[in-house]
This record gives structure tokens, C-alpha cells and sequence, in this order.
């Protein structure tokens, strides 16, 4: 062997002497005889053959097998083919061969011309193929020695690498015009992975392990094929998709519908080319490639959407194109069902459907939280920075009011925009969340305090001493006499110059009323756009409301709030004017002194000048119901002037019919207002007022019994007094706290001694 290198070596030096006298050659002839009739294992033989290392001989064989192709046309094999490889045959004994090492090599030389001539010739690769069988079938055999086995598996091993490459991928090597050579290819890729199957099975029962683990199904085999040129393909126009436009999200939708086009069409391209090929050796060759289309697919939209929060128009045509798509690979699988039986259903259970519409459910819903935030980032900034300064000088609502509206407005319309078909569960949905933030911000609008805080607090009962000699003496000679006076001469001057007495904070009030009203305009503006919708799908729980209800609306809970909310600040707007904005000239001015002297009507005239500032203010809707609270507030006020209006007032039996012409020219100011409106507000102070006609006596003695009454004694016994009646602030002719406040302002001698005896009642200071 080291004399065998050591010429080799030298050739590549220098010429080899070819001659008949040659040293070298005589060297190297003996060197050679040496090897060959030397056996593996040292013992004597009577063939000469190579036996060391990669056999030399294999080699030798294919080298005289590729004599068969034409020198012309290496793709052809000579006619003479037959009597070459019988003059071949005649070498078996001095290479060592057999038949199977034959077949082996014929199989590898044949295949290896297929590959050298670039595939052109596809009768090559169909003979490596038949004697590729010839191969399995001597593998079955038994005396299978060890050179044969190695030989056969690196052989088998190159071969299914070069088939496996492209059937793994074949959509990239195989086009409609190269179709055919999938059908050759197949046979000989699956035929060679179950012979080295074969021969690693045989490895393992003799204690060898195999170096590849294989599988010899064969429809194992082509599912693997399909699956991964499926996956090949797709990643290949993903990528293609992704260098077309380089750009952001929107891009990103327009990609996956466009990826979703051309999934489609690598579906039909295999339904068409590749399955008919492939249902030969597998049956749900379709339903496989349409599996692994929709799973690929499917990962790349579940990506997409993974970092999506919101609907619009581009996610929802994403879905809808996504849902054409599933509907056509799932068409693919429906078509194998009567080839395959249960396998179809076996491969179907793999698709996990995209579930279109629960995603965009979710994705709407979500879509409905985010924009609620917005309106309750909205709320919140309104309570840290409304003024309730009117927007404009034409506009006399709030500045929130308009910026919540758009935003619902906008909401409502942006959610008709997205094509979907919508359900009204989701439109109640929709409708529910802005009802409540409409309805925390009625109760913020409302959030004004209350008419306690604008009534005077009741000064504790006293006695008129009107008429005593010494108090009269004493308003003279005080210092502090000329308040009346003034008060009197303050009254006559607004009489001539009259103006508005509505302070800043009662005309916000006004403001919050037009709100309200400017929120339900806009409701029901958002109710008929609800309602009127074409494109509602279902009814369910929108459904059964409406049919208990007359008329129905989506905000019912809130228009009522509205209607509660502008009763309470109507009310208070109504007790801040009359009782705090006009207090001077009503409650602290009105009778002040004497009846004749301060009569009703410079109050009137003021009072006139703020319901025109009213009705400038607000809108004709609010106006009804505001006058009407101004009334009541008017009337309370009178009353209490009346009942609770010490120290400065005292009367006489004989003003009674001056305040009955005061009182019914204040009613005629609210002459607007329905008269039966006006006459049922009005009985509680007529009542009052007719007391005041009432002789001291009458008086006396109504308050007896309405007193014995109410409190339950029945009458007064001997030596027995009469209870003090509990002070309610509900006047009325027959409540005993309100006789009694009529006693307490008569400026008579008798009600001066019947207070004093039942119920030592101080005087009155002055």
C-alpha cells in the first residue's frame, strides 16, 4: 500500500514510464496484485478483487456502466445496451460483484445521468426507478454483507436528499409546465426512504444504529411533502407581500389582504396541478394543503390582530377577507370527503376556525370601552373647568355640553361606519355605556346646592308692641330709626329707575337649564339615529323593551334624570333669585314698617325686569317650567314676609285688603303661566291671607281648636294651657303654627295679651 502511494504521489510529479521495461510499472503491477488477492480478514483466497477501504472496484464498475449513455446525446442509452452489460457481467468475479451490487450501481448511474444532463430525460429517472424495485427486492433477501449495506445506504441517502429538496418544496421547483416530472419524482423519493428504511431496520436488529431516522409510510411521507412546500410557498409571498410595501399599519392590512388574495390562489394552483399527482399516493392530499394553508395564514392574522385594540374599516375588511378565505380552503377539505371517508374529518378537526365573528365582537367591544373612556376623560376634565359661561352669545349652553354631544355624536356615527352587520344587542350595548356617562353628567349639571340654602332661617316668635306708648317714644328718640325710612326711600328710587336684580350665579343657572335642554335635542337626535339604522341583523333584548313600551328610546333612564335634574334646578334658580338676588326689594323690603308705605309694587317692577332677563336667557323649552318655580318662589316668599317677616313688620286687621291687591297683582305678573296653575299654587297664601281679615278673636279661637286638634288634647280644661305647635314651614290657614305667626304680626292689644298669658311670648325688639 506504501509503495502504491508512493507512485501515485510520484505521477503527479512527473509522467509515469509507460513502457514494457519500465521500473515503475513493474512496481506498480506487483503492488496491485498484492492488494487484490488480499482478503479483509488475512485469510487465503482464490478471487482476485479489491477488499480494502472504499472499494476501488465500485468505482471501476460505474465507470464501465456510463459506457451505455451516447457520446452524442448523453441522455440516450445505446441500442446496444444488453450486450454491453453482458460483457460487464463477465467482471463480477474479478470486481467482487454480484446481481444486487449490479443494481445498485446501475440504479445510481442511471439516476446520476438523470441529474448530470439537467433532468431533461425523464425515462432515465423512471429506469433508476425500476431498478431502484429491483434493489428492494434483494434487500429483502438474506446474506446481505456489510460492504453491500454501506454501499447501498450512502447511495440511498444521496437520493432521497436530492429527491426529499424538492419535493419539500415543490411548488418552487414544479410549474405547470414541469408538472409531469412531480409524478416521476415521487415514486423514486418515496421508494428510496422506504428501502433505507429497510436498511436501517436491519442496522438496528444487528446491533448497528442507523445514522438517519426515516419512515417507510409513504403517506406519511407525502403529508410531510405537502406540508412543507405549502409552508415554503406561503412564507415565499409573505415575504413577497412585505418588500412590496414597506410602510405602517394601514400598509400592514393592505398586506394581509393582499396575502390573503394570493393564499387563495396558491390553493387553487394546488387543487388544480399538485393534488390530482398527489392523491395517487395519499388520499387527502387537498384537505393537507388546505389545512396548512389556513394554519398559516391564520398565524399571521392572529399576529396582526395581537397588537389591535380597536375596529375599523381596514380590520373589518381584513376579517371579512380572512373569512372568504377559510370558506374557500374548508370547500378544499368538503371536496376529499368522499375519497377519504373519516380521514377528511380527521384532517378538518386541525383547522382552528378563525372565528371571524367573535373576534370582531371583541375587537367592537373594545372598540365601544375605548371610546367610553374618551367621554369619561371628558367628564372629568368638565368637572375640573366648566364655568357655566354660555359658548356664545347665541349659544347660551354649557361649552362641555357641546364637546360631550360631538364626541357621543361622533362615536355613534364612526360606529354605523364600520361594515359590519351590527346587532341591537350590541347597539344597546353601545347605547347603555353613553346613557351612563350622559347620566353622571346630568348630575354633575344638577350639582347646584338646593333651595335651603337660599331660604332664611326663621326668627324665633315674638309679639308686636307696636302700639305701646314707650316704644313709639323709643323709634324716635333711637338713633338707629331711619332704617325703615331708608329702606323706603331705597325702594322708591328702584321704583323709578327699575333694573334687574339677576346675580351672575343665578343666570349660570339659567345656563345649566339650556343645557339640559341642548341635551335633549341631542338625545333624541341620537335615539332616531339608533333606531333608524338599516343595518341592524337581530332583535333580542332591544326587542322585548320595545314592546313595553309606547314609545321607546334608547335613553329612557337619562330623559327622565334630564326631566328630574331641570325640575330641582329650576327650583333653585328660582328661590336664589327671589330670595337672595331680589331679597332687598321682596323679602327684607315688603311691608317693611307699615303696609302703606311699602307696598308690593316696586318689588314688582324689579321682579318684571328679572323674568325678562329670564325668558332672554333661556331657551323657549326651559322657560315654562322656570316661570313656574319663580312663582312658587314668589308666593314662598310673600309668606314668609307675612309669618316670618319680623322685627320690622306689624299688621293691621285693616291692611287685608291692601295685601290681597298686592297678592293678586302678583299673580298677574305670571300671567303666562295657565291660570289653574297658577290658582293651585296660589291657595296656600289666599288662605293665609284671608286669616289676616279675620277678626283678633276668630283668630283666637281657630287656633284653639286647630291646636287641641292636631296635638290630640281634644279641649282645654280649666287652669290648662295650650300647647306651643310645632313650627313645620308648610303654611296653611288651618296648620296652628300659622295662626299663630298671624297673631304674633296683628298689631292689636287683644292677640298681644292672649300670647303673652298662653305663652309669655317676649315683645318684639325693635
Amino acid at each position: 500500500m506504501i509503495r502504491l502511494r508512493d507512485i501515485i504521489r510520484a505521477g503527479e510529479l512527473k509522467a509515469i514510464d509507460t513502457s514494457k521495461n519500465s521500473d515503475m510499472m513493474r512496481t506498480l503491477c506487483n503492488s496491485i496484485v498484492s492488494l487484490c488477492w488480499r482478503s479483509s480478514n488475512g485469510a487465503p483466497t482464490t478471487v482476485c478483487h479489491w477488499a480494502d477501504g472504499y472499494p476501488l472496484n465500485v468505482h471501476i464498475y460505474t465507470a464501465l456502466l456510463r459506457s451505455i449513455f451516447s457520446t452524442r446525446d448523453e441522455t440516450l442509452v445505446l441500442d446496444e445496451v444488453d450486450e454491453l452489460l453482458e460483457l460487464m457481467k463477465k467482471t463480477w468475479s474479478t470486481l467482487g460483484f454480484n446481481k444486487p451490487m449490479h443494481n445498485v450501481c446501475f440504479a445510481w448511474v442511471l439516476f446520476e445521468q438523470y441529474v448530470v444532463t439537467n433532468q431533461v430525460e425523464p425515462d432515465l429517472l423512471r429506469a433508476a426507478f425500476t431498478m431502484l424495485s429491483e434493489v428492494e427486492n434483494d434487500v429483502k433477501k438474506s446474506n446481505r454483507d456489510e460492504t453491500y449495506m454501506k454501499i447501498l445506504s450512502s447511495m440511498l441517502v444521496v437520493m432521497q436528499n436530492w429527491a426529499e429538496k424538492k419535493l419539500l418544496n415543490y411548488h418552487e421547483y414544479f410549474n405547470r409546465g414541469t408538472i409531469g416530472g412531480i409524478d416521476n419524482l415521487l415514486p423514486l423519493g418515496i421508494l428510496s426512504t422506504k428501502i433505507l428504511a429497510e436498511c436501517r431496520r436491519i442496522e438496528t436488529e444487528e446491533g448497528k444504529k442507523g445514522d438517519v431516522k426515516v419512515s417507510d409510510s409513504s403517506g406519511n411521507r407525502i403529508d410531510h411533502y405537502i406540508r412543507s412546500s405549502m409552508k415554503n410557498a406561503f412564507a415565499r409571498i409573505n415575504d413577497n407581500v412585505k418588500n412590496a410595501t414597506m410602510g405602517g399599519r394601514g400598509e400592514a392590512y393592505e398586506n394581509l389582504l393582499q396575502l390573503a388574495k394570493e393564499t387563495e390562489d396558491l390553493a387553487a394552483q394546488e387543487r388544480e396541478l399538485f393534488s390530482p399527482i398527489l392523491k395517487k399516493w395519499h388520499t387527502t392530499a387537498g384537505s393537507i394543503a388546505a389545512v396548512t394553508l389556513h394554519q398559516c395564514y391564520g398565524e399571521v392574522l392572529k399576529q396582526h390582530l395581537a397588537g389591535t385594540k380597536m375596529l375599523n374599516s381596514e380590520i373589518v375588511g381584513v376579517l371579512q377577507r380572512a373569512a372568504k378565505l377559510e370558506k374557500v380552503l374548508v370547500q378544499m377539505v368538503v371536496e376529499d370527503f368522499d375519497e377519504c371517508g373519516n380521514g377528511g374529518k380527521v384532517i378538518i378537526r386541525e383547522m382552528m376556525p378563525y372565528e371571524v365573528d367573535t373576534v370582531t365582537i371583541r375587537l367592537l367591544g373594545q372598540w365601544i370601552d375605548e371610546r367610553l373612556k374618551k367621554g369619561k376623560k371628558l367628564l372629568l376634565s368638565a368637572k375640573k373647568t366648566e364655568t357655566w359661561n354660555p359658548k356664545s352669545k347665541t349659544e347660551l349652553y354649557s361649552h362641555s355640553a357641546v364637546e360631550l354631544m360631538a364626541l357621543i355624536k361622533e362615536t355613534v356615527n364612526d360606529f354605523f361606519e364600520i361594515p359590519i352587520g351590527v346587532t341591537e344587542d350590541l347597539i344597546l350595548d353601545l347605547a347603555e355605556g353613553l346613557e351612563k356617562i350622559i347620566e353622571e353628567y346630568i348630575i354633575f349639571v344638577a350639582s347646584c346646592g338646593s333651595k335651603q340654602n337660599y331660604l332664611p332661617a326663621l326668627p324665633p316668635l315674638t309679639r308686636c308692641n307696636q302700639d305701646s306708648m314707650f316704644s313709639r317714644f323709643w323709634k324716635r328718640a333711637s338713633p338707629c330709626g331711619v332704617r325703615v325710612e331708608d329702606m323706603h326711600q331705597l325702594m322708591t328710587t328702584k321704583y323709578q329707575h327699575p333694573s334687574p336684580s339677576t346675580s351672575i350665579g343665578t343666570q349660570c343657572l339659567y345656563v345649566r337649564l339650556n343645557t339640559f335642554h341642548y341635551l335633549i335635542t341631542h338625545i333624541h337626535s341620537l335615539d332616531k339615529t339608533l333606531a333608524v339604522s338599516p343595518r341592524v341583523l337581530s332583535k333580542s333584548r332591544l326587542s322585548n323593551r320595545k314592546q313595553n313600551v309606547t314609545s321607546f328610546s334608547y335613553f329612557e333612564q337619562a330623559n327622565q334624570s334630564i326631566q328630574s335634574a331641570c325640575e330641582h334646578v329650576s327650583e333653585v334658580a328660582a328661590y336664589r333669585l327671589i330670595f337672595l338676588d331680589s331679597s332687598l326689594v321682596f323679602y327684607e323690603s315688603l311691608y317693611a314698617g307699615s303696609v302703606t308705605s311699602s307696598r308690593l309694587r316696586p318689588t314688582l317692577r324689579i321682579l318684571k325686569e328679572n323674568l325678562t332677563v329670564l325668558t332672554t336667557i333661556l331657551t323657549d323649552q326651559a322657560q315654562a317650567l322656570a316661570m313656574k318655580e319663580v312663582m312658587k318662589a314668589s308666593f314662598e316668599a310673600f309668606l314668609m314676609v307675612l309669618l316670618a317677616g319680623v322685627p320690622s313688620r306689624i299688621f293691621n286687621r285693616s291692611d287685608y285688603e291692601m295685601i290681597e291687591e298686592d297678592f293678586d297683582s302678583l299673580k298677574r305678573v305670571f300671567c303666562a303661566i295657565p291660570e289653574d296653575v297658577i290658582q293651585k299654587e296660589a291657595e296656600k297664601a289666599e288662605g293665609v291671607i284671608s286669616l289676616m281679615g279675620q277678626s283678633t278673636e276668630q283668630l283666637i279661637e281657630d287656633f284653639s281648636i286647630v291646636t287641641c286638634e292636631t296635638s290630640g288634647i281634644g279641649f282645654i280644661g280649666i287652669g290648662q294651657k295650650l300647647p306651643m305647635p310645632p313650627t313645620t314651614g308648610r303654611w296653611n290657614r288651618s296648620d296652628p303654627n300659622t295662626i299663630l305667626r298671624v297673631l304674633c304680626h296683628r298689631n292689636d292689644r287683644t292677640a298681644n295679651l292672649f300670647l303673652k298669658k298662653s305663652f309669655q311670648l317676649a315683645k318684639r325688639n325693635l
